[in-house]
């Protein structure tokens, strides 16, 4: 017994699969836990603090600059004569010779601020923009820059530009520049620079082939290098951490400074890839890992195929077979696990009496349904019997033998098509013979009090339907509603309707009597059984149990009272469609 177990154990499943997965798993777990996490997230620290450092020198080299020029326009509002003289000026020639004046200034000190390109004035009195330019911008782009600064300045006219961090980005013409803006008295000057100037000592760092530098608004619009971000879907939000990590295919490390002057920033973007080339010592024992698992996983997955993917997959096929209904699929033989082994016995065993009771139980419901069928289609109402035969007695009496013949061969049909029991479907036109035949037993009945109408389009004479499903309801109405006092009108109508895009087959039965009571409308219409003891209404019962049993809820009826008086009754039925060799049947017994 014990060795029995022994060989189960080795063969077991759970066994094999856990030395499988510790094999697989284990060095390559330990390898990326304990090496490459704690590498890369060194590196990564490493590289930001580098980086980090380079952005903030040179923006505080740039702030610095930018500085410089604060100070020498700050002197210019207090100490130059040429801006008091443009706001004195009285005319045109004092006006242009301090123009002049200033604009050799702007000139001499270009030179002194490598940190920007151009000095402007602005004197909104005079209608006059002049700037000075360290390298001349083009003249197209000089208008729209000049063009930008008085539309800003005539949008916000209380700009002065004393404070520290007064120097803006602004996107002109799809190009970014740096702008302050200061104001003595009536007139406007100040200083910008294409922000792609200012990156140019950065260009000569190297980023790896997809990184770069850039500033970008403090909201994280590029100002530069914007193909960068776009290419890679990089995000760029204030950095308020040592680095960020964005980027979609490919990761990038982000550090930043931004600037004390100005609502921009100096933002260095390094491939993350190009980090991890910085570690040799991870690379061998990365190479080390591959080698291993090169070697150990087509043996790990061929044992994993053998072991436990066939069977699975077999079990698989199984389920698929059984589930298109092929209950005799059985699972063959497969000895590589004992759990397995089970499984399959298990499941044969299983499918086997799932097979037998699918059977037993799928006969049972179609003989009780047969007989269910049978047993409403033979419901007999003996009132109507005597009542035709004591018609008969009456005619025998008065020796009025011609419609005793005719009463007689009414009845003969009649009771040939009530016991044709073991039909579920017939053609419309042999259910409407079939009625026509029991109205006029009974105008025999009711000389003279009922008058009766069939209005059904030859093209649905061949349509089946439940038997008996119209005479039904066209005997309840004359129960109730035929009397000696008043004649009584019953109209047949039949048409096709379409509901949810499929057609349908709608029969009427309507009268001129007085209609439903109303407590027998409410019942009728929320389909609640309205059969008594006596046997009220178990016509309608039958009619609404047939049809259940044969359309399921594919069929409705609709019952409604007619204004100013009468009933109405409406059969939906789908189009029935009955194989050929039960439509032959059909036919030969109708």
């Amino acid at each position: 017994m014990g060795w029995i177990m022994q060989r189960w154990y080795r063969r077991s499943l759970k066994l094999k699969l856990i030395i499988g997965v510790l094999v697989l798993t284990i060095p390559l777990i330990l390898v990326i836990i304990f090496g490459s996490q704690y590498a890369i997230s060194v590196v990564r620290s490493q590289v930001s603090d580098s980086y980090k450092n380079l952005t903030t020198l040179y923006m505080q080299d740039i702030d610095q600059e930018l500085e410089k020029v604060d100070k020498f326009m700050n002197g210019l509002v207090y100490s130059n004569m040429d801006l008091l003289a443009i706001n004195q000026a009285s005319n045109e020639t004092d006006y242009y010779r301090a123009k002049i004046s200033l604009f050799s200034l702007f000139t001499e000190n270009l030179v002194l601020y490598p940190a920007i390109n151009s000095f402007f004035m602005y004197s909104p009195e005079w209608n006059d923009f002049m700037t000075a330019q360290a390298v001349p911008e083009d003249y197209e782009k000089t208008l729209s820059i000049q063009d930008y600064i008085i539309q800003l300045l005539d949008n916000t006219p209380n700009l002065n530009g004393f404070y520290s961090n007064s120097w803006e980005a602004h996107e002109i013409d799809g190009e970014f520049y740096i702008i302050h803006i200061m104001v003595a008295d009536d007139v406007y000057f100040g200083s910008w620079q294409k922000a792609e100037h200012l990156m140019i000592p950065l260009n000569f760092i190297s980023f790896g082939n997809m990184g770069g530098s850039m500033f970008a608004t403090s909201e994280g619009v590029p100002m530069t290098n914007e193909i960068i971000v776009k290419d890679n879907a990089i995000q760029l939000t204030p950095i308020s951490e040592r680095y960020q990590l964005s980027g979609e295919e490919n990761k990038f490390l982000i550090v930043g400074e931004g600037s004390k002057k100005g609502n921009f920033s100096l933002i260095a973007i390094i491939p993350d890839e190009q980090i991890l080339e910085k570690l040799p010592y991870l690379e061998k024992l990365a190479f080390f890992a591959i080698v291993a698992s090169i070697l150990i996983t087509p043996i790990g997955l061929y044992l994993l195929r053998k072991v436990v993917l066939v069977p699975i997959n077999q079990l698989l096929i199984a389920m698929k077979r059984i589930r298109e209904g092929n209950l005799s699929f059985r699972m063959g033989e497969n000895s590589t696990s004992s759990e397995f082994e089970i499984v399959n016995q298990t499941f044969n065993s299983m499918m086997s009496q799932i097979q037998e009771l699918t059977v037993n139980v799928y006969e049972e419901k179609l003989n009780k349904q047969r007989e269910e069928l049978q047993r409403l289609q033979l419901q007999i109402n003996p009132h109507f019997f005597l009542n035709s035969l004591n018609i008969i007695y009456h005619l025998a009496k008065v020796k009025d033998y011609e419609l005793i013949k005719e009463m007689s061969q009414c009845l003969v049909r009649y009771f040939r098509f009530m016991f044709r029991s073991n039909l579920s479907f017939i053609h419309l036109k042999d259910e409407l013979e079939h009625t026509e035949n029991y109205l006029r037993i009974q105008e025999l009945r009711f000389p003279g009090q009922l008058i009766y109408t069939v209005d059904v389009p030859e093209y649905l004479a061949t349509e089946f339907v439940p038997p008996l499903i119209i005479q039904t309801f066209v005997e309840n109405t004359i129960k109730h509603a035929v009397t000696l006092d008043h004649p009584i009108e019953v109209f047949i109508r039949g048409d096709i309707i379409e509901q949810n895009n499929r057609p349908y087959l709608k029969i009427s039965v309507e009268d001129t009597g007085e209609g439903f009571p109303d407590e027998v409308l409410r019942g009728l219409q929320t389909n609640h059984s309205l059969t008594t003891d006596e046997g009220e209404h178990i016509g309608i019962w039958n009619v609404q149990r047939r049809i259940k049993l044969l359309y399921g809820d594919d069929a409705m009826l609709v019952f409604s009272k007619l204004q100013p008086h009468g009933a109405s009754v409406s059969i939906i039925l789908p189009i029935q469609k009955v194989e050929a060799g039960k439509e032959r049947e059909v036919v030969q017994d109708v």
